[in-house]
């Protein structure tokens, strides 16, 4: 993973990444495989550079790291899940625009 400002999420450390973040969580779950997940990819940079200190941005490729999808019920690619305090306050699912994905954040940020 290139981009210093993305975290790289593992069943492993989750909890400790997300659930337990004083800032919001963007999750990006993804594959290596997934033509979407590569489509929206630069969005997910541009987000996690444009809101470095508001928002913490990781993702999780469900490939290597399966436990924590199956948790949340991931059944297509690319799902961005927004969580806040431990939980999930918003799911965004498919290859969508930044100003979309942007307009779902500010609701939570």
């Amino acid at each position: 993973m290139a981009n210093p400002s993305i975290v790289e999420l593992t069943d492993t450390n989750f909890a400790t990444e997300v659930l337990k973040s004083d800032l919001p969580t963007l999750v990006d779950f993804w594959a290596v495989w997934c033509g979407p997940c590569r489509q929206i990819a630069p969005t997910v940079d541009a987000v996690a550079e444009a809101y470095k200190g508001k928002l913490k941005v990781g993702k999780m490729d469900i490939d290597h790291h399966q436990l924590t999808p199956q948790q949340y019920g991931i059944r297509s690619i690319p799902t961005l899940l927004i969580f806040k305090g431990g939980k999930v306050v918003s799911q965004v699912v498919g290859a969508v625009n930044r100003s979309k994905l942007e307009a779902e954040l500010a609701k939570h940020l």
